[in-house]
């Protein structure tokens, strides 16, 4: 999980370009839908997992069980599924189950615990509306779970002096308005910052950069 501090940070860098074409995915919430790019080139490892788990419909049907106005939304726990949960947010992949590397085509068997290897790779900042790793703290402890952040915690990037090391994936591209609309959302403040009305998944999907039309 990623911290439960947050503030707004020094002001939004220009991020560095990504290199070729990049998958996109498409959320559809109870609340609407928003879309984001995904840097498989930079972070094959932590985005191949991801459109792994999207493909094989892990993410549908769970609820947002964490959201925290002015720095961030968190999702992606199977536990979830159950928007009361009291273990939500510590659930994760299967423990040893594997996916493809979309870059190198090579399998990859996630960890005892399901989890990923750390992927220290590209040094994008946690700005608003990129999508970053969670994690317990400790090394190589993301799994499935993730987080849209709302305002610049740059504090949360791996490469700061802080303890926490959380890498970004992918940024919203579309939908803005859907997750402010979800960052606003009443919570059990204090208790977990869990959504009182609960905000459900209804489908991810994700479209690789060979399934996407050629631009004219």
């Amino acid at each position: 999980r990623c911290r439960k501090m947050g503030c707004a940070g020094s002001q939004p860098t220009p991020p560095p370009a990504a290199e070729g074409p990049m998958p996109t995915v498409r959320f559809e919430t109870t609340m609407g839908t928003f879309e984001a790019e995904l840097y498989l080139s930079e972070l094959p490892l932590t985005v191949s997992s991801f459109v792994d788990l999207v493909q094989t419909g892990f993410y549908d049907g769970i609820h947002f069980h964490r959201v925290i106005k002015g720095f961030m939304l968190q999702f992606g726990c199977p536990h979830a599924k159950d928007a009361n949960a009291p273990n939500a947010g510590t659930g994760g992949p299967p423990p040893r189950s594997s996916y493809k590397n979309l870059v190198s085509g090579a399998t990859v068997t996630r960890l005892h615990d399901g989890s990923i290897k750390d992927e220290f790779t590209s040094k994008r900042s946690n700005e608003p509306f990129t999508l970053s790793m969670a994690n317990t703290g400790a090394p190589d402890s993301g799994g499935s779970q993730f987080f849209v952040n709302t305002v610049h915690n740059d504090f949360l990037d791996w490469f700061s002096p802080g303890t926490s090391k959380h890498p970004v994936f992918g940024r919203v591209t579309s939908g803005q308005d859907v997750v402010r609309a979800i960052e606003a959302v009443a919570t059990d403040k204090g208790k977990g910052d869990r959504p009182i009305q609960p905000v459900r998944m209804v489908s991810v999907t994700v479209t690789l950069p060979a399934e996407q039309p050629a631009q004219s």
